[in-house]
């Protein structure tokens, strides 16, 4: 329904990231196009540290703060960053995200939201005064609070969560998320689509629901690289390869 496009996304092995710009005709595409371009370069890094993402995350902040002094109404953006990294041997994800933009990992037939959303309705559900049910027809959804720009420095969460193979990385703009439940992304990933025909089908269904706002979807499949030894307890799986 909306006619400008404010999200923004990045696929960048071994950075992917999404971005949902906020401002209207005050530039939100712009907004979130600057944090899209100020994660760019760690694409083109051998191996991506956290302290690379905190910089990237930093330029973000201070780029579309600058953007206050050409618009009354300060834009701003959301993050939600995924950066692929090796310890000891092992693939992990190293998360980021400011805003409700969100990263799930679906793994073993179960569907893990790993990011925090940062907006009014969580505090609700944190404060026992309302249900993730409920928060979806909630009048004040979409009111966040933190966000890059927009008279703000927010910082950011971060996990690191193991990026096992077999398991799929969801990188959302809150398009999806208002218009679907977390059982209704569930049943799309679990069909066994690949994964553009798993991206393709996600943002057709939000469309289908409503399509209140603009829909972004980053799906990353880790795939491994060969035939793996079960692991034990005592064994790690190595490292796979995206997809």
């Amino acid at each position: 329904m909306r006619t400008v496009n404010e999200d923004s996304s990045l696929v960048a092995p071994p950075v992917f990231l999404v971005a949902d710009g906020m401002g209207g005709y005050a530039r939100g595409d712009v907004a979130s196009r600057l944090v899209v371009e100020s994660f760019a370069s760690l694409a083109t890094l051998r191996e991506v540290q956290p302290a690379d993402v905190e910089a990237a995350i930093a330029t973000a902040q201070t780029r579309v703060a600058s953007l206050a002094a050409e618009f009354s109404s300060a834009p701003g953006s959301t993050l939600v960053s995924a950066a692929y990294v090796l310890e000891d041997g092992r693939g992990y994800w190293l998360l980021a995200n400011i805003g409700d933009s969100r990263a799930y990992c679906y793994t073993d037939g179960r569907l893990e939201q790993i990011s925090k959303d940062h907006s009014v309705v969580q505090e609700l559900i944190d404060a026992g005064h309302l249900t993730r049910d409920e928060a979806m027809g909630h009048p004040e959804r979409h009111v966040i609070t933190r966000a890059i720009g927009a008279l703000t420095r927010s910082e950011a969460d971060f996990a690191l969560v193991p990026a096992e193979p077999g398991s799929r990385l969801l990188l959302c703009s809150d398009g999806l998320t208002s218009e679907l439940s977390d059982t209704a992304i569930l049943h799309i990933l679990s069909a066994g689509m690949a994964p553009d025909h798993t991206v393709q089908t996600l943002v057709d269904a939000a469309v289908a629901a409503g399509g209140h706002d603009n829909v972004t979807v980053v799906l990353v499949d880790v795939v491994a690289d060969g035939p793996t030894a079960p692991a034990s307890e005592n064994t790690a799986p190595g490292p796979g390869r995206l997809r």
